[in-house]
């Protein structure tokens, strides 16, 4: 990954909470981020496998990142997406330009298998 610098900071982030994956591109940075690209390693499926997640617009066309905001999308209920043997392994490939529109690229790869066997308590549900 790149180094720490002052400037912007992309990341591709999923998020996991109760039974829900969200995917988030958020900017770390101290600095806002221009023409952000998520490029991912293989194709994937969310929204009970109506919509290609990896052709979101979100992923081609994000102009503009604030320094510290974030855009985040649903991508499915966990045991709906793994009962579809959607990939668990994902690579992303993100990158964007700085305000000195100097090129940054980084390399992530999370695997969502971790979120699998997770226990959660459904919404509006007590753990007494």
């Amino acid at each position: 990954m790149a180094e720490s610098a002052p400037g912007p900071r992309v990341i591709l982030d999923f998020e996991f909470e109760r039974g829900v994956l969200s995917i988030v591109v958020r900017n770390l940075g101290e600095l806002p981020a221009a023409d952000v690209r998520v490029e991912f390693d293989k194709a994937f499926k969310g929204l009970g496998g109506t919509r290609e997640m990896n052709r979101l617009a979100l992923f081609s066309k994000l102009r503009f990142l604030a320094p510290g905001r974030e855009v985040r999308t649903l991508l499915d209920a966990s045991a709906a997406y793994f009962a579809r043997n959607e990939p668990t392994l994902l690579t992303a490939t993100v990158s964007y330009r700085s305000p000195a529109g100097e090129r940054r690229r980084d390399v992530i790869t999370h695997d969502l298998s971790i979120y699998r066997d997770l226990a959660y308590l459904p919404e509006g549900a007590t753990d007494a």
